[in-house]
């Protein structure tokens, strides 16, 4: 087992995972049957001994029923977020294997139904989501620079800079770079 530091995201991510499931009363292996995720592989989780993936973390907010955003905001200091944020007090998370960066630009609020993501795609990630974290979550993806594939449901769709993709989610979605430079957008989600 790795050194954890208690203070660092994995960290304070891993004791939100287990905080969760011990809400709702469910074993690994019931969550194991709800994710699709192995026994094993949860348990490291929750002990910080490998760090989630875009993929991995995505099935888990579904069964959590909440925005990849608002499990990350959980783990942050626990204060009220500012009305403004400024650009340097926005979270950045990182999914090196997958190639994908995400910023939290407009982190989510509770009395507040939206907030907006910065996603970083480099050349060929693939990153597929089973399903969303709450269904017919709305979702606005806005490309700012390179090429994104989005499908949605099945539907693929060709983005190019300043393209705007509007749809509410029930199924599965897929986000693709195809290259050849890396894909940069911003997604606003809203919950029903």
């Amino acid at each position: 087992m790795r050194d954890i530091d208690p203070a660092s995201v994995d960290a304070r991510l891993a004791v939100r995972l287990a905080e969760l499931r011990d809400e709702r009363g469910w074993s690994l292996d019931e969550l194991a049957a709800r994710t699709g995720i192995s026994r094993s592989t949860l348990s490291r989780l929750e002990r910080a001994e490998i760090s989630p993936t875009a993929a991995l973390l995505g099935r888990l907010c579904a069964a959590y029923e909440r925005t990849m955003s608002r499990l990350l905001a959980e783990v942050e200091s626990g204060r009220e977020p500012a009305q403004l944020v400024r650009s340097a007090e926005q979270r950045v998370w990182t999914d090196a294997p997958s190639g994908f960066e995400r910023r939290s630009v407009s982190p989510p609020h509770p009395a507040l139904r939206a907030e907006i993501v910065e996603g970083v795609l480099r050349p060929g990630a693939d990153i597929t989501y089973e399903g969303p974290p709450v269904a017919g979550l709305e979702h606005h993806v806005w490309v700012r620079e390179g090429a994104l594939r989005v499908t949605v449901q099945g539907h693929a769709h060709d983005l190019a800079p300043g393209d705007c993709l509007r749809y509410r989610l029930w199924g599965t979605s897929r986000f693709h770079c195809p290259g050849p430079g890396p894909a940069r957008y911003a997604v606003v989600l809203v919950l029903p």
